[in-house]
């Protein structure tokens, strides 16, 4: 089992006419426990869901998809939403209305005391926004020595921007993790300066990461492990329709594929992580963000197409 931690809100998508947007659900953590579910790994999703029209909506969604909301708390605030654009490339751009929202008023007693054992993933806004942010670092900072912890920086620099102020946010985090997930684009943005799968490599052997993954877009991905060079997946080819959700889509299935492996059982279990099955899971985890990519919004696939593509059916 690997528990999410973190937001789930309302993407706003453009519709075929201007001035006209669907509502869809979304969310870093929501996607992720969705994208977990449907490759065959039970993932909870902990989180704060209002009570409002759209907290009704992803509570539907989330169920439909099989996640398991015993560890949702009911919350008075409402809905987070994302209001999205896309370039001619179809990557997405994204604007916030969180002032006051759900997702980012976690209090220590709304926590659960006991997750030993297993994996937890957490990140992208859950990680930066306080007061929630400071809160969810703390509760798994006491946790980690037992329980493998995964964090995906997936940086929103408007709901940031301070530069220095992201980067202590996510070596923060690095101190807590185990397994780091970024982009390309977030690395970029994070230390300019440097080559993306370089900074991967300096968050790694800082703060003693046990594994870190970078999706490359169309360059496809890198895996790194402490002391071995990167290894290297190739972006399948596909019709991109959009990239929402293929992160996500991503590191559910590389968690999905180690805990199917007997890695995720807790920090212990995941230093045996060698690079022969690293490389797969980094296959594994490629095909999934590719097929992500070929349907509008956050819809990552099910183990069984991730299975078809690889070998073609």
């Amino acid at each position: 089992m690997v528990i999410v931690c973190g937001e789930a809100l309302v993407d706003m998508v453009p519709g075929e006419r201007p001035g006209d947007w669907r509502a869809l659900p979304g969310g870093g953590a929501a996607n992720a426990a969705v994208a977990l579910n449907r490759l065959g790994t039970a993932a909870p999703l902990l989180c704060r869901l209002s009570g409002d029209h759209f907290g009704r909506m992803l509570r539907a969604h989330l169920r439909d998809s099989g996640v398991d909301l015993g560890l949702a708390v009911d919350a008075a605030e409402p809905t987070t939403l994302a209001f999205v654009s896309f370039d001619g490339a179809g990557s997405a751009e994204y604007a916030f209305y969180l002032e006051g929202t759900a997702d980012w008023q976690w209090s220590p007693e709304e926590l659960p005391g006991d997750v030993s054992g297993g994996c937890v993933h957490a990140g992208t806004l859950a990680a930066v926004l306080d007061p929630g942010a400071a809160v969810l670092r703390s509760w798994l900072q006491g946790r980690r020595a037992e329980t493998v912890v995964s964090y995906d920086v997936n940086v929103r620099p408007s709901v940031l921007p301070d530069r220095e102020a992201y980067r202590a946010s996510a070596r923060a985090w690095c101190d807590v993790a185990h397994i780091l997930k970024a982009s390309a684009d977030d690395l970029a943005w994070l230390y300019p300066e440097q080559d993306p799968v370089d900074a991967a490599r300096a968050l790694q052997d800082e703060h003693g990461l046990d594994l870190a993954v970078v999706t490359l877009g169309a360059e496809g991905a890198a895996a790194l492990l402490p002391g071995e060079p990167p290894l290297r997946a190739p972006a399948p080819a596909v019709q991109v329709v959009d990239t929402v959700g293929a992160g996500d889509a991503f590191i559910g299935a590389v968690l999905a594929d180690l805990d199917a492996k007997g890695l995720l059982a807790g920090p212990a279990a995941l230093t045996g992580l060698d690079a022969g099955t690293a490389a797969g899971t980094l296959d594994f985890a490629a095909a999934a963000a590719a097929l992500a990519c070929t349907r509008p919004g956050a819809a990552p696939p099910t183990r069984e197409e991730v299975d078809r593509f690889r070998t073609g059916d």
